[in-house]
């Protein structure tokens, strides 16, 4: 389950109180000219810049310690777009205005980072030009940001009913020896390789070797027993219930950029114990179902699964810049490195995966358009295997959840889209196909900061322009010299706050901070709650919705939270005094078989901290009777099991995609 948070329902009368957040009118902006400036988590900057019709203008602001969004305005006060890098506190925000009229633009920077934080950041005029009118010059423009000399960049090839309207690179592969992109520069696409993986497995089945419905034990019988059978459908469609490789190698202290290959993966699922949920009752993405169905292709065609599909795929598409790297130390040409933003500078952000199925896929824009074009004019496989690739899989109650077998099917502006995403690394990717059209993006990139999936959807727009559907919804203004009004009583605000659990050790903290609400689900960041009515209230960027649900006396004990088509209750946590808790009961020695490494819990100045030999300490914070949270994403709860002495034995750790790991605290 992916715990995320955007809407709060509201039961109870609210008494409006406004909540002003600081707004700087700050400077003109003008080509060329540098503005520095300080901000903090309570302000919010204002530029303005004057541009002519049908103009495009390219700005850059660095981000020196604080993480910023940027958002730009009409010069009739109409929203126009946000922007916002995974950069997180350093490095650029790189955004832009494409001017449909004459006037005054707002540009608004702001925090969206924790409170009480602040930073510096740069902001410039890179350029200002004539709009593009071409569809080619328009799409150039997108990636106007990435077509430099000196940082990496991205590469992106459309198709349209079978045929190559447009491809390019941007940018650079290789900063060391300036090395440009171009179409046929390799990338590592991380997650997009997952279709491959499912293709090769049904290309198996057509030849009668083996069954979707076929038990993973079958062909893999190092795969534990856990007395419920996990089909290859299950493993393709993200509902086996087997804990995610990521997530367990990051627990048991390693790196991702360790050289990891198969056989670390295989060792490590053949210790498990238990599943996160019964196969089939739930949707929660897993790498770890990818690798077992890359090793089935292996076992059964006794070929390695980097030469079943270069045989079987890649060699019949002519996808000849094309294959899965089973091997770090493997020289492949014109390869593109990876890379991260630090502050000013970039980084190599290095990955020594060696193991497939999952990820790995090394390829290029102008193989992935023949793989896209396969899906309508099929030279491998037949319509029945891309049948059953492109249906959404169905879960034991009978419903579905959007996913399909290593894709996942949906609406994008009225289209039906079929895509997937990736990202490892500095490496980012994105393949999408919209089959009624016969139209698809790949976009590809080595920059951590570069967002494929939303220049993807660019790209589409631009060449799908009149398919697609344009939502009508009011329109946001802002005006410049009017200050956001927030109406919520403070008194109210305090009957949401406390801590409510979702699921056992999974709990949703709600609190007020300045007269706003906050909420943290555990093992995620804390994340605003802004009103847009009296009785809504949004998080940016996430599908969810949350209703407080009062008692009899006008209490709030139990919350609902709509998501996903379902509704879980989550019932207010007892208040529970953290100071009363002797921590001195959960220092120890904890040690995982399934993950065959030990933790070592502490007390320290800090509380409770725990340690390990590869990991640096983090904290473990108390949130109810025997049960901790702490500060790091791959140890989001601990619960401790006491035995019939009231004497702690261990404890069970979870985290988003791994649930209730144990721990056996030794003497």
């Amino acid at each position: 389950m992916d715990h995320k948070l955007i809407r709060l329902i509201v039961l109870l009368i609210l008494f409006q109180v406004s909540v002003i957040q600081a707004q700087v009118k700050k400077a003109e902006l003008v080509k060329g000219e540098f503005i520095e400036s300080g901000i903090n988590s309570e302000e919010k900057h204002h530029y303005s810049i004057d541009l002519k019709k049908d103009q495009f203008a390219f700005f850059k602001l660095m981000q020196n310690g604080i993480d910023l969004k940027v958002t730009t305005y009409s010069p009739l006060g109409e929203k126009l777009e946000e922007f916002d890098s995974p950069n997180y506190r350093n490095g650029y925000e790189m955004f832009s205005i494409s001017s449909n009229q004459e006037g005054r633009f707002l540009i608004e920077v702001e925090s969206i980072g924790e409170k009480d934080h602040a930073g510096q950041y740069t902001l410039f005029v890179q350029s200002i030009k004539p709009k593009a009118v071409t569809q080619e010059d328009q799409v150039d423009e997108l990636f106007t940001a990435w077509d430099t000399n000196d940082t990496p960049g991205a590469a992106v090839a459309i198709v349209k009913d079978g045929s190559v309207l447009y491809k390019k690179g941007y940018g650079i592969a290789n900063l060391e020896y300036d090395i440009p992109i171009t179409p046929s520069t390799v990338f590592h696409i991380a997650s997009v390789s997952k279709q491959f993986t499912v293709f090769s497995v049904l290309l198996l089945e057509k030849q009668g070797k083996l069954s979707l419905d076929d038990d993973i034990r079958k062909y893999i019988p190092e795969v534990p027993d856990f007395g419920k059978t996990i089909t290859l459908r299950h493993l393709a469609s993200h509902t086996s219930g087997l804990r995610d490789q990521w997530n367990l190698l990051t627990m048991a202290g390693w790196r991702m950029d360790d050289v990891i290959t198969k056989e670390h993966i295989l060792k490590l699922v053949s210790r498990q114990k238990e599943l996160n949920f019964d196969p089939g009752d739930e949707f929660a993405y897993c790498n770890t179902g990818f690798t077992l169905l890359a090793e089935v292709v292996s076992r059964v065609s006794d070929m390695s699964f980097a030469e079943f599909t270069k045989a079987n795929i890649f060699e019949p598409l002519g996808m000849k810049n094309s294959l899965f790297y089973d091997d770090h130390e493997k020289i492949v040409k014109n390869r593109a490195y990876s890379y991260k933003s630090d502050s000013d500078q970039y980084k190599k952000s290095v990955l020594n995966y060696a193991n497939v199925g999952a990820t790995s896929l090394f390829t290029t824009v102008e193989d992935l358009r023949l793989w896209a074009m396969n899906f309508t004019d099929i030279k491998v496989g037949d319509a029945s295997i891309i049948t059953k690739m492109n249906t959404p899989a169905v879960l034991n109650n009978g419903e579905s959840f959007g996913g399909a077998l290593g894709q996942f099917v949906g609406d994008y502006k009225g289209l039906k889209e079929i895509q997937h995403g990736g990202a490892d690394a500095g490496y980012r990717s994105y393949l999408t196909r919209f089959p009624e059209e016969s139209f698809a993006v790949a976009v590809l990139s080595n920059s951590n900061g570069f967002n494929t999936s939303r220049i993807a959807h660019k790209v589409t727009d631009i060449y799908l322009k009149g398919k697609i559907k344009i939502e009508e919804t009011p329109e946001e203004v802002k005006e410049e010299n009017e200050p956001e009004v927030v109406a919520i009583d403070q008194s109210i605000l305090e009957k949401y706050t406390g801590d409510f659990e979702l699921e056992p050790g999974f709990i949703l903290t709600i609190s007020s901070e300045d007269s706003q609400l906050m909420v943290q689900a555990t093992g995620q960041p804390k994340a605003l709650l802004q009103p847009v009515s009296m009785a809504e209230f949004t998080v940016e960027g996430v599908e969810a919705k949350i209703e407080f649900i009062p008692n009899e006396e006008n209490n709030i004990d139990l919350l609902k939270l709509h998501q996903g088509g379902q509704i879980m209750e989550a019932p207010r946590v007892k208040k529970f005094d953290k100071a009363s808790v002797d921590l001195s009961d959960f220092a120890g020695e904890f040690y995982s078989e399934e993950l065959a490494t030990t933790y070592f819990f502490r007390l320290g100045n800090d509380g409770l901290v725990a340690r390990h030999n590869r990991l640096s300490d983090f904290k473990l914070i108390p949130v109810k009777k025997d049960m901790f949270k702490s500060d790091v994403w791959f140890f989001g709860q601990v619960e401790f099991i006491r035995d019939e002495n009231d004497v702690i034995k261990g404890c069970k750790v979870s985290n988003g995609r791994v649930r209730n790991l144990f721990f056996e605290k030794r003497e």
